[in-house]
């Protein structure tokens, strides 16, 4: 438990992980800032992109105020006798509903009848009774009055008809003052708008009121009353705009006052299906959808619908209106039809940005087709209440998922990884968009994926330099300069504590320093022994060992770490050999100035060993210990007795014999230790002189005899060898031995093995 806090209290990899994820997952949850949310929409409008282009139903038609119907009819508006000869022509044509996403606001201004109405009041002025004469005005008014004659289609026709009106949201809105009774009679003219059943889900959900302030309406702007009473259905066409300025959704309710009501695109859509059953269904969080009949159409919680966009403009078929009433379309083409009519002239200034339009050059006349669209066919986008937990799921589930790996592996895989996951996870959420309509948060599991792969990717170049500069400053002077440039790419393998491995130990030691620095200055002796330790040290690292560290005139040499060497036995015997090779010619370098010469002895083992950072987290040396340092310590020391050079233990011996040419020396007990060892003198590589491969051998048959207490034989053998070898000091070791074993046998149970007295 204590690690976990102390994990979770500092700053590593796994607090860094656990913060960010939960930061981002508060922040979708509480604050969603402004930025991350418009990022988040144009991802939506990216899915819709690549979606490509649907085909609507063949049931919706626009009839559409265009360019060319301007040139032709002249500017907007026009008189609503053209409006009503529109609706005559789609009703004879076949046409079921007819949807304007154009209001009727204010009376017809036509000159000819106000030029009528002077007319009749200077007739009233002049007090004549003719009644010719008011019968004649009555029916110019009847034939003036474009009004009166819109209302008379609209009464007339076969289809149904829907008038749009809009809503003021504030009074503020409002550029002129109304009294309450222009409020009611207002209200009274869009009853057709009114939603008839609010239905709510149990008593919990009657005592909530659902609408939020951006969708309770303050007054209406209805029709006027003629065209209002003469209209089947009547719904609002406002609009509303993400933070972007983009339509993405349609409010499908609006409160004003104690009702609620319908937009343009509900309307027609349900007088379309026949008028089923209609109502908004409330539950304890708010507006679950809308019921039409058998269907149901998915809301947010706040009333508004995400639209399901077809295509770009133009997805719908466009007729120009003056190409409808001048008879230029094929009979037959609104027949069973919903026909919306509405502005798509630039001039007229009804264009939106849409997710394929961000721009401006949508219609809004045809975002009004494109909800129809969705409801009559019944293809809506969803983003329920469940997509919330999801991409909570999501946040969590990436960033726990990407700081668990990308700190296990490395740059490379990392990127990689996170990279796969990034495009991993778009593909889930266009899946989920193209197959299922549903849509669920992207940005958010990304942020959190590239937040975390950053900061782990920052956190482990910070923690990797200052372990690099740790590292250098620790081995700079005791490995090679690549043995260094290997390790910084494993700097877990240098942790506190220690490794049990296999390694090769190098010991050498100059026999009789002290009296050579007894003939030497201070200054002297230091210039001598920094020449020699750094020609040895070299040699060290040119076979990859490891300065261990220098006791005195001593050197402790490691192979197989903290770089793993597979041959290490074989480079610890190279490294020996090139060294007294390299002593040599600085004896020789010596001798001329004058200088005494040195002489050195090496010990190497190979076997398992402690390897790691002894010490202490502010100060700790790389080293090893165990048994098989310190035999390889001993051998150095056996060197004296023997006169030799390099002595390997049996362990080093195995791994080496193919390699060089080793002699075998002795079977010791070292001071300290009651196992016995078989010892070795690394004679070189395996291409020798014929003479010293005879001496070799019948060292090997001297050794024999030695065993089997034949004093005499061995005796004989040593002499030989040393008439031809006079340098080998062991066989007069071996001739003294057998001597004193001749005069004094040794045991019955004598092994053979010579016990040092001295280290």
């Amino acid at each position: 438990m204590n690690k976990r806090f102390t994990l979770l209290f500092s700053i590593n990899p796994f607090s860094i992980t656990i913060y960010l994820t939960l930061l981002i997952v508060f922040v979708f949850i509480f604050i969603e800032p402004t930025f991350l949310k418009i990022v988040e929409l144009k991802t939506l409008d990216l899915r819709f992109k690549s979606r490509g282009t649907i085909k609507p139903d063949n049931a919706i038609v626009l009839a559409v105020i265009d360019e060319k119907s301007l040139n032709k009819e002249g500017r907007w508006p026009w008189p609503r006798s053209k409006i009503a000869s529109l609706i005559d022509y789609l009703s004879d044509d076949g046409a079921k509903v007819i949807g304007f996403d154009i209001g009727f606001l204010e009376p017809d201004e036509n000159s000819n009848l106000k030029f009528i109405d002077q007319f009749e009041q200077k007739i009233e002025a002049l007090r004549l009774k003719d009644n010719k004469i008011k019968e004649f005005i009555a029916k110019s008014k009847l034939k003036a009055d474009n009004d009166l004659i819109l209302a008379n289609a609209i009464k007339r026709s076969q289809a149904k008809i829907v008038l749009g009106h809009f809503f003021y949201m504030s009074k503020a809105a409002l550029s002129y003052e109304i009294e309450q009774k222009d409020i009611e009679r207002q209200l009274q003219r869009i009853n057709n708008s009114k939603y008839p059943i609010i239905m709510y889900d149990g008593e919990q959900g009657m005592q909530i009121d659902p609408f939020i302030a951006e969708y309770i309406a303050y007054i209406p702007e209805a029709n006027i009353g003629i065209l209002s009473q003469a209209a089947d259905s009547s719904g609002y066409f406002n609009m509303v705009a993400d933070e972007d300025g983009v339509v993405r959704w349609m409010p499908l309710v609006f409160k004003c006052g104690r009702d609620i009501y319908a937009p343009l695109s509900i309307q027609s859509a349900w007088n379309y299906l026949d008028q089923p059953q209609l109502m908004v269904k409330v539950a304890d969080y708010g507006i679950q959808g809308i019921r039409m009949g058998e269907r149901f159409i998915p809301t947010a919680e706040d009333g508004k619908m995400l639209i399901n966009y077809l295509g770009p403009e133009k997805t719908f078929p466009h007729y120009s209106i003056s190409d409808i009433i001048r008879g230029n379309i094929p009979k037959g083409t609104f027949n069973d039809k919903i026909v919306m009519v509405g502005a798509t002239a630039i001039a007229i200034y009804d264009l939106r940005s849409t997710p394929l339009s961000s721009s401006g050059e949508y219609p809004g006349l045809e975002i009004h087709a494109t909800v129809i669209n969705n409801i009559i066919t019944n293809n809506f986008l969803k983003k329920p209440k469940w997509t919330t937990i999801f991409d909570v799921l999501a946040i969590l589930i990436i960033g726990l998922f990407t700081g668990l790996v990308v700190r296990r592996v490395g740059a490379l895989k990392g990127i990689l990884f996170s990279s796969a996951l990034f495009v991993i996870y778009i593909l889930l959420g266009y899946w989920l968009f193209i197959y299922w309509g549903i849509w669920v948060n992207i940005i958010y599991p990304l942020l959190v994926l590239v937040l975390v792969y950053t900061s782990l990717t920052v956190y482990r170049y910070l923690t990797e330099e200052k372990e690099r500069k740790k590292i250098k400053g620790a081995f700079t002077y005791y490995v090679s300069s690549s043995v260094v440039n290997e390790m910084l790419k494993h700097p877990e393998k240098l942790k506190l504590g220690g490794d049990r491995k296999e390694l090769s130990v190098l010991f050498s030691d100059i026999r009789g320093f002290t009296t050579i620095a007894e003939g030497l200055t201070p200054e002297e002796l230091v210039h001598l022994l920094n020449e020699y330790l750094t020609i040895m040290t070299d040699i060290v690292f040119k076979y990859d060992g490891t300065l261990d560290k220098y006791m005195g005139d001593a050197i402790m040499a490691i192979f197989g770490a903290p770089l793993d060497l597979p041959d290490h036995p074989i480079k610890a015997c190279h490294s020996a050999l090139e060294m007294i090779e390299e002593l040599k010619n600085l004896n020789q370098k010596w001798i001329a100035e004058g200088k005494r010469p040195m002489d050195i002895g090496i010990g190497i083992n190979t076997g398992p060993m402690m390897v790691g950072n002894m010490g202490s987290a502010q100060r700790f040396d790389f080293t090893v210990m165990g048994d098989s340092v310190n035999l390889g310590s001993r051998l150095e020391g056996v060197n004296k007795s023997y006169k030799t050079n390099i002595i390997i233990s049996e362990f080093t011996f195995q791994r080496v014999k193919n390699e060089f040419t080793c002699m075998e020396l002795d079977s010791v007990r070292v001071k300290g230790k009651k196992r016995p060892v078989r010892i070795y003198s690394l004679v070189g590589d395996k291409n020798l002189p014929g003479i010293q491969e005879e001496v070799i051998n019948q060292f090997n048959q001297g050794i024999t005899f030695y065993k089997r207490r034949k004093w005499d034989n061995a005796i004989h053998i040593f002499e030989n060898i040393t008439a031809m070898d006079p340098d080998l000091y062991a066989a007069q070791v071996y001739i003294d031995r057998c001597f004193a074993l001749k005069k004094n046998p040794p045991p019955a149970n004598w092994d053979g093995v010579y016990t040092m007295t001295t280290k």
